[in-house]
This record gives C-alpha cells, structure tokens and sequence, in this order.
C-alpha cells in the first residue's frame, strides 16, 4: 500500500525524471555552437567574444556544481534543480537580447552558467544512484549519461531547423521556453536518501568528507584527469560546426555531426556503464583518453571530407561522455553515496576548467592564427597525459564501506 501512495519513488519513476531532465538540460547547452556564426555576423563580434562567452559559461557551471550539489544532498533535488531552470531560461532569454559582448557575458555567460549548474548531471546522476543498488549502479547511471546525449541527437538537429526557419534570436527564445520543462520534471526525483544510504557510515558533516575525499590520491588524479575531458568535449561542441566551416562544408554538416556525437554517445554510455559492473573502472577510463587521442590525429591527418568527419564523430561519440558513469561510479564506489553530489561536483569542477581552457582558447588562436590546429593537437596531448593518470587510482571502496556486506 505504501508503495501505491508513493509511486513517484519508484526507482524507474526516478530515472526516467533524471534521465528526461539530463535530456532537456544537457541537449539545449549543446548546439550552442550552432549559433556561432550567425551571432557574430550579426553582431559583429569576434570568434573569442562568443567563446569567451561559453567559456565563462562552463567555468561558473563547474564553480555551481558543487554548491548546488551540497544544496541538494541536504534539501534534495527539486528546489535546486526548479531554480536552476530559471537561471538557465533567464541566460538564455538574455543571450538572445544582448547587443553588446559584455551583455552576452553576463547571460549566455554568467546566467546560463550557474542555471546549467542547477540543473546538470551532477544533480540528476547522484539522485538516480540514491534509488538502485550498488550492483545495478553503475548501468544506471550510463542510462541517465546516454539521456543526455540523447539530448543531443534531438535539439542539435532541432536547433539549427529553428535557426534556418526562424533565425537564430527566435530559435533562443523557444529553447528558453523548452528549459522550463525541468521544473515539473524535478517533482519526480527523490527528496532524502533511500534505504541503500540509511546506514552507511561516515563522516557525518561535509567538512569531514571533504577532507577525506581530498587526502585520497585517487580522488586527486580522478579531479586532475577529468580537466582533460571537458577540454576536449567543450571544444569540440562549441568549435566543430565552424571548423566543419572552415574546411569548406556545409552547416548542415555541422549539426548532422553533433547529432551524430549524441547519438553514438548513447551507445557509450550505456556500454561504458554496463562494463564499468563487470570490469575496472579506472583501466575504462584510460582506454576511453587513449582512444579519444588516437582519434583526433586520425582526424587531422585524413582528407577532410563529409565521412571523414562523420566517422570521426561517430568514434568520438562512442567516448563522448562514457567517462561519466565510470568517474561518478568511482567516487560513489570509494565514498559511498551520502555527499556523493557534492564530491563529484567538486571532480566536475575540474571538468569545467577544462571546458573554459578549450572554450576560450579555440576562439583566441583561432583569431590569432586562423586555424585550429594547435588546440587540436592540444587535446591529443592532454588524452595522452590522463590515459597515463588513471591507471594508479585505488578504487577500491574505503575501509568504512567495504565492512558493509550489501556493498560488496
């Protein structure tokens, strides 16, 4: 009866609430790219205005997500999530207002940053892990990742259409409306801890765990190696279409490519999540760097045609965001899941330096050079370096969770 009174904790209720929202509020933020040339043909800006932009963008999402984590371990995920939908769809009602660069800063910068933060992974990704088991953990947060990148399939293809049939300062203000679905969705997640949490141990102040979590080495190179992955990700979202340009094809090959990205990025995430219950974590993860570099000097040595790009795509999606579920199931595995919002808030952080570093610094050498090359190669380097920084990680759980049975 109790569970008839309380079908919204239903663990598939609360996963399809996550993954939806990880749909709306991941897929919007990434055919912002998209929008790229029109704005600063428009508004006669340079490349660095609008990347610099979206690099502060990402830098005050990674800066939000662990104060909003934190919100949200200790008042749960509705209200945290409810006022970021109104940040975000407030950013991006500005962005499509803003006449000058430091008003596009202020909006699709600032604004959006902090409503991204309020609604992003970190928030969704720890609700869902509170209402599966350990054992079904790791599978269920690559199908709240492969959400989002579903996301991705559906509004970058859906963005640039609003962009050709309506410009691109309509096309904003209808993806500002569509953030505003999150607050409903919100409704569905959790507000306190499941029975899986009830009585783990631990440190029982954030102070404690974050002191704990800080003086693991493990914890550090997983922060450090997750720079890498914004940097590339980051990068390649908001530069892509217009280096698609650059080479001489057309935009629509610039949104089929991104689709695409999202689209094979489903099938990562759910494959990374489901090898991350059967193999280690960490030996993923460097595979996942090694292979993105690998793929990036394919990319800059190939002849640059359509099927070059899409298979390039199609690789990269496969290790789009599979680094997520087996970062997340990391630190939740090591830490457990009381401030697990908050401890990965502070790893997504790191993500985000990496997503202001790509950002930016594509929009500044592309303007000082003409070209991208050398962040390309950059980001070759930099999956080299993080492929190297997994393999120490202990992942093992600490001594205080693997005295606990239903863990093991």
């Amino acid at each position: 009866m109790a569970s008839s009174r309380h079908w919204w904790r239903n663990p598939l209720v609360v996963i399809a609430g996550g993954s939806l929202i990880a749909l709306i509020g991941f897929g919007i933020r990434s055919g912002f790219g998209l929008f790229l040339e029109p704005m600063t043909v428009t508004r006669g800006w340079s490349r660095e205005t609008f990347a610099l932009a979206l690099a502060i963008q990402n830098l005050l999402w990674g800066m939000g997500a662990p104060l909003a984590g934190a919100i949200a371990d200790r008042r749960g995920s509705a209200p945290v999530l409810s006022a970021g939908a109104l940040l975000y769809a407030a950013g991006i009602y500005g962005m499509a207002e803003a006449e000058s660069a430091i008003l596009l800063h202020l909006s699709a910068g600032l604004l959006a940053g902090l409503g991204i933060a309020f609604t992003g992974f970190a928030i969704a990704l720890s609700a869902i892990a509170r209402v599966v088991s350990p054992q079904r953990r790791s599978l269920a947060l690559g199908l709240g990742t492969a959400a989002g990148s579903l996301g991705q399939v559906v509004f970058s293809p859906l963005s640039q259409s609003l962009i050709s049939q309506f410009g691109w300062h309509s096309a904003l203000l209808l993806l500002a409306l569509a953030v505003l679905l999150i607050i409903p969705l919100s409704l569905l997640l959790p507000a306190a801890a499941n029975p899986h949490q009830a009585h783990e141990s631990g440190p029982s102040r954030l102070s404690d765990a974050l002191a704990e979590a800080s003086t693991h080495s493990g914890y550090v190179l997983l922060t450090v190696g997750f720079f890498v992955c914004g940097f590339h990700v980051a990068f390649i979202t908001v530069h892509f279409p217009a280096y698609i340009r650059d080479v001489g094809l057309d935009p629509s090959v610039g949104a089929a490519s991104l689709a695409l990205i999202g689209l094979f990025n489903i099938l990562g995430s759910l494959g990374s999540g489901w090898l991350g219950q059967r193999w280690s974590k960490k030996f993923g993860l460097s595979w996942i760097y090694l292979l993105r570099a690998i793929a990036i000097t394919l990319l800059l040595l190939a002849p640059k045609h359509e099927w070059t790009i899409y298979l390039f795509s199609a690789a990269m999606g496969l290790l789009w965001l599979s680094t997520v579920p087996l970062t997340t199931g990391i630190v939740g595995q090591v830490f457990g899941m009381r401030y697990l919002s908050t401890l990965f808030g502070i790893v997504f952080f790191s993500h985000q330096i990496g997503s202001f570093t790509g950002v930016w610094l594509g929009g500044y050498l592309y303007d000082s050079s003409g070209t991208y090359d050398a962040v390309w190669w950059a980001g070759v380097a930099l999956g080299l370096l993080a492929a190297l920084l997994h393999l120490p990680i202990d992942e093992r759980p600490l001594a205080r969770l693997a005295e606990r049975p239903s863990i093991n």
